[in-house]
């Protein structure tokens, strides 16, 4: 979650007058910086959470394995003063998704104790969590929605359109088998489908990166397999 409101919550006008005393409590349970660099885990799939974890500034991304090997990768993040673990912390549950930082950043870390003192005590601070929750599950929600229920194809090329748009949340990746583990899927499958968007002269491939040449077709392609 962001530690800033989302403004279009139902209590966003409330939460951005607040913000400040809000951070400067939640920083009150700071207790170190660490200094990380690329590929270092942040939180680890399946750990307990003792501490939570604010990214001020830097790339991280997101993943779960299942006991297959399977990998889904949930996309890049640039962060602005993100919190990872909060999750886990209200639901007292080992990590569920691995949190790696994909370049040099530095961390702060919280002490969960402190931030249940803290909460406890100002209990109107609880508000900021469930908010932010709230429009992170919304958001979650629609992406897996998009996985399951519709084709590998249709799923590259939405996501394109909604990169175009600036409406997407989440970092694409240029390494092909992360792109396809986004996609739940495999380099296999997902190779297939981007040379079926490429072949349609919907889409060309320019420098590891996917890049829309004809974007009424594309959105054409979509709706004809909705």
């Amino acid at each position: 979650m962001k530690l800033t409101p989302y403004p279009s919550s139902r209590f966003s006008d409330w939460l951005s007058s607040n913000y400040t005393d809000f951070r400067q409590a939640l920083y009150q349970c700071q207790i170190s910086t660490l200094r990380l660099q690329a590929n270092d885990f942040i939180l680890r799939q399946g750990q307990v959470v003792d501490q939570l974890m604010v990214v001020p500034v830097g790339c991280i991304s997101m993943n779960i394995s299942a006991v297959n090997g399977r990998r889904f990768q949930l996309g890049e993040v640039n962060c602005d003063y993100s919190l990872f673990g909060e999750i886990e912390f209200f639901t007292k549950t080992p990590c569920q998704w691995s949190v790696i930082a994909d370049e040099r950043l530095d961390i702060d870390v919280l002490c969960v104790k402190k931030i249940e003192k803290m909460l406890s005590e100002q209990p109107q601070y609880a508000i900021y969590f469930a908010s932010a929750l709230a429009q992170d599950y919304y958001d979650s929600l629609d992406i897996y929605t998009h996985r399951l229920l519709h084709p590998i194809t249709y799923n590259i090329a939405y996501d394109l359109l909604q990169h175009g748009d600036s409406l997407a949340l989440l970092g694409r990746f240029s390494q092909v088998n992360k792109e396809a583990e986004r996609f739940g899927t495999s380099s296999r499958v997902y190779r297939r489908a981007v040379k079926t968007l490429v072949e349609a002269g919907l889409v060309e491939k320019v420098d590891s990166q996917l890049r829309i040449i004809d974007r009424a077709g594309l959105q054409q392609f979509i709706e004809g397999l909705d």
